[in-house]
């Protein structure tokens, strides 16, 4: 043990030029801070290492300079192959500055590639990403002109098209535990998770790479059950004991032994009311989707309010949430601890959660959406000068059952008022949502056509549903001036049926809608 134990300083310095690192954990939760902020210092000092090619599935930071926003200078990094990319904006402004050659790849894909580099296969094959940017027939998941080496490939197996996503040594994977013991075992037990640490660090050591491994203590030996080990000491190469400011739980909270029901016992699941604003009348429709026993995935933003309305309905029992985290059962977490569950029934690794993922798991989907177009096609990636990345939104579009795309009309400011089953639109956002042509393709809707899925369109004021004749407008809001409140707010127009029906008045009231009661 004692040449595994090193300063995050020294740990540091056995990262070489042009190196390609792995870094774990998910968006704020589970990264190494401590070795990342003495990366920085190091190149900063130093000039070294340089060139670096970094690879992370959820890209951890807090939107500002936390996580890998600590990677964000220009001679660092030369590559980034990312699966979401809006917590690490400085690193984002490199890719946009061509700075770095940038891809973006579903996160689900990324957590499969290193279990298959680990197994020493050549690459990933999947439907994931089939017709959207990361299909090389688009963009192949490149970010910008700088980068032009082809890293996905359309291949046909079977009489069936598959991406294959390539393979590539990792030299140095950088993650984090709780525990580690005088041999090197690390455990994870007050962790959100175990996400892809393991086979990051299988992928590294059968790359002929290292890893570097951040802890918050050291004892003589794992006492408990070898069952809780998650990364055997055979493939620990440097071990950092960190301060505690530089291992947070999640960026927002210390520590929440809920997330991981490390004291034993259930924690009261306490989920705030929302006021009765235009994001809980769009959370309100959308829960109305929800049936007995759903297998369900809440994205990040406005879905995440989900769990709140059906708590406040009574029906949060009526579904099974999950997270790509790995989490199933209990409630999501939200903000930068988003990732985390509440009381979960059982915590998977990252790379197995998507495995049930897209072998079609969800039964239903709410996701946000940015943008829409006349194709039933949204956006969630990237706008002009802001890259977002995909995340696990391909994962979950291409594979679920059902999908509900939940956001508000038109972005920027919007005034509204509502009560007594209606809902007025005193000053309307700026820009519009709902346009001619996607920016950026996250989620196809002719694909989705093809595949068969449901898919609907869920805002405050109207619900569209996509299906083989175009986008139709489906419900809109008691209140609202079809004209001027939607038709002259969108960029195309959309099928009105004859039977068009308004939203129901509930979700528009103070007080509980029912949905326990079914009505």
């Amino acid at each position: 043990m004692k040449h595994k134990l090193m300063t995050a300083a020294e740990a540091v310095r056995l990262i070489k030029d042009g190196d390609t690192i792995a870094s774990g954990g998910f968006a704020g939760s589970g990264h190494a801070e401590e070795i990342t902020l003495n990366l920085e210092k190091y190149f900063l000092k130093t000039g070294h290492p340089k060139g670096l090619t970094l690879v992370c599935t959820a890209g951890q930071g807090d939107g500002a300079n936390l996580g890998l926003n600590h990677l964000g200078h220009a001679g660092l990094l030369c590559r980034v192959i990312g699966g979401h990319w809006n917590l690490m904006p400085k690193i984002g402004q490199l890719a946009i500055d061509n700075e770095i050659e940038a891809y973006n790849f579903p996160l689900g894909i990324i957590s499969h590639l290193y279990r298959d580099i680990a197994a020493g296969k050549p690459g990933t094959i999947s439907h994931i990403g089939l017709n959207t940017f990361v299909d090389p027939r688009i963009t192949g998941g490149k970010l910008n002109d700088r980068t032009t080496e082809d890293l996905v490939e359309v291949i046909e197996l079977r009489g069936q098209e598959w991406l294959f996503y390539h393979a590539f040594p990792i030299h140095v994977a950088i993650l984090r535990g709780t525990t580690a013991d005088s041999r090197g075992n690390i455990t994870l037990e007050k962790e959100i998770g175990s996400m892809e640490m393991l086979a990051m660090a299988q992928a590294a050591k059968n790359s002929g790479g290292i890893v570097i491994a951040q802890v918050s203590r050291i004892i003589s030996s794992i006492n408990t059950s070898p069952w809780l080990v998650k990364i055997p000491g055979l493939m620990v190469d440097a071990i950092v004991v960190a301060h505690p400011e530089n291992h947070k739980q999640t960026y927002s909270e210390t520590y929440n032994p809920a997330y991981c029901k490390h004291q034993g016992d259930d924690a009261d699941i306490v989920i705030e009311r929302m006021p009765l604003n235009e994001r809980k009348i769009i959370c309100r429709r959308a829960a109305m989707e929800i049936e007995h026993e759903s297998v369900v995935n809440l994205g990040i933003g406005i879905p995440e309010g989900i769990a709140s309305v059906a708590d406040e309905e009574g029906i949060r029992n009526r579904m099974i949430l999950t997270v790509e985290a790995g989490a199933v059962g209990g409630a999501p977490a939200a903000g930068l601890s988003f990732g985390a569950t509440v009381n979960p029934e059982a915590i998977i690794d990252q790379g197995a959660i998507f495995d049930f993922y897209d072998g079609g798991g969800i039964d239903k989907a709410f996701l946000g959406m940015a943008e829409v177009d006349k194709f039933g096609n949204v956006n969630v990636s990237r706008f002009g000068g802001r890259i977002a990345g995909a995340g696990g939104f391909i994962n979950i579009t291409q594979s679920a059952k059902e999908l509900y795309f939940c956001g508000t009309f038109s972005a920027g400011k919007i005034e509204t008022e509502i009560g007594n089953g209606h809902l007025k639109i005193l000053r309307d956002g700026p820009h519009m949502k709902f346009i001619d042509k996607v920016e950026h393709l996250t989620f196809n809707g002719s694909y989705a056509k093809k595949r068969g899925q449901k898919v609907l369109y869920i805002t405050g004021r109207a619900v569209f549903e996509m299906n083989g004749d175009g986008m139709i407008l489906k419900e809109i809001a008691p209140g609202i001036d079809l004209q001027c409140d939607i038709l002259d707010r969108m960029e195309f127009k959309p099928i009105i049926p004859s039977d068009l029906k308004l939203m129901d008045e509930r979700i528009f009231r103070d007080e509980p809608m029912g949905l326990l009661l079914g009505k």
